[in-house]
C-alpha cells in the first residue's frame, strides 16, 4: 500500500476526549498518523486514545501555559517530533449580548482564543526550527459570520482568524503551514439545543475528514461544507441592504431558535469554570 502523506506523522490533538476532537484523532489514526489526545477531562481522554492503535491520551488544560508546554513535550517523548498540531478544544455560552455572564465570556476567550494563541506560540518554535510543521486549528463558521445570540463566541473566532492571518504571514516561507477550519453547526454537546439554520448539522466525522484532507494538502482557509466559503465572499460584494437580508437567511439566529433548557447544564459548568478562572491568581 502507498504510504499516505498522514501516515506516520505524529499529530497532536486537543479537546480530544468527545466529539469533533475525538473524531479528529481517529480519522488521524485510521490514516496511520501517530495521535496524541489531550483534554481537561483526563479520564475519559484515556478511554478515547485506548481506542486507537498506538494512541497517547493525556491531561491537557489549554488555559495554562505550564499544561499545554508537557502536553506537547509528552507526546514528543512518547511519539516523537510534533508534525501536526490541532488546535480544537474550543467552549460556547448562546442568548443575548446583555444577558451573558461575564464569567462566560471570560471562559470563552481564555479556551478559544488564549488557548490558540498558546497552542501556536508553544508548538511554533520547534517546527519552524525544523523548517516543517503543521499547525491546524478548528474555529467555526463564526469566524466570518456573526450569528444574533454568539457574540462573544464569535468575536473570539473573529479574533482567532485574525491572530493567525497574521501568524501565516510571519511564517510564511519557514516551512511551517497553518490552516484554520470554519465548520458549520455540528452535532456536539458545544451545540446542543443550537439551530443550523439553513445548512444541515454536520456530523463531527464531517469536520474529521475535512482535517484529514487539509493535513495531506495544507490551505490556510477551509470552510465546511465547502460553498460556504465562496458564497460568503460573494455575498460580502452586495450592498448593504441586500447583504443583511441574505445573510438573515443563511445563518441562524439563536436567541430565536435555540433551546435553553437543552444548553442549561453545559453552560452551567461553563460558568462554573469561567469564575474559577478569575480567581485563580
Amino acid at each position: 500500500m502507498a504510504r499516505t502523506q498522514v501516515e506516520g506523522k505524529v499529530v497532536a490533538v486537543t479537546g480530544a476526549a468527545r466529539g469533533i476532537g475525538r473524531e479528529i484523532a481517529r480519522a488521524l489514526a485510521e490514516a496511520g498518523a501517530k495521535v496524541s489526545l489531550g483534554d481537561l477531562d483526563h479520564e475519559e481522554v484515556l478511554q478515547a486514545a485506548a481506542l486507537l492503535p498506538g494512541a497517547l491520551g493525556l491531561g491537557l488544560d489549554v488555559t495554562s501555559t505550564a499544561s499545554f508546554r508537557e502536553f506537547l513535550e509528552q507526546t514528543e517523548l512518547a511519539l516523537g517530533p510534533i508534525d501536526v498540531l490541532v488546535n480544537n478544544a474550543g467552549v460556547m455560552w448562546v442568548g443575548p449580548f446583555d444577558e451573558e455572564p461575564e464569567a462566560a465570556i471570560h471562559r470563552q476567550f481564555e479556551v478559544n482564543v488564549h488557548g490558540v494563541m498558546r497552542g501556536v506560540r508553544l508548538a511554533a518554535g520547534p517546527m519552524r526550527r525544523r523548517g516543517s510543521g503543521h499547525i491546524l486549528t478548528v474555529a467555526s463558521a463564526s469566524s466570518k459570520l456573526a450569528p444574533a445570540g454568539e457574540a462573544s463566541y464569535a468575536a473570539g473566532k473573529h479574533a482567532v482568524l485574525g491572530y493567525l492571518k497574521a501568524v501565516n504571514s510571519e511564517l510564511h516561507g519557514s516551512g511551517v503551514h497553518l490552516s484554520v477550519v470554519m465548520p458549520a453547526v455540528v452535532d456536539t454537546r458545544l451545540a446542543a439545543g443550537t439551530s443550523s439554520g439553513s445548512v444541515a448539522l454536520l456530523s463531527p466525522r464531517a469536520v474529521a475528514d475535512a482535517v484529514v484532507k487539509t493535513v495531506q494538502k495544507p490551505r490556510f482557509e477551509v470552510t465546511v461544507p465547502s460553498w460556504i466559503g465562496p458564497l460568503y465572499r460573494v455575498v460580502e460584494l452586495l450592498p448593504e441592504r441586500p447583504r443583511h437580508a441574505v445573510l438573515r437567511a443563511m445563518v441562524p439566529d439563536q436567541i430565536a431558535l435555540a433551546n435553553p433548557a437543552a444548553r442549561e447544564r453545559y453552560e452551567s459548568t461553563l460558568v462554573r469554570a469561567g469564575n474559577e478562572d478569575k480567581e485563580t491568581p
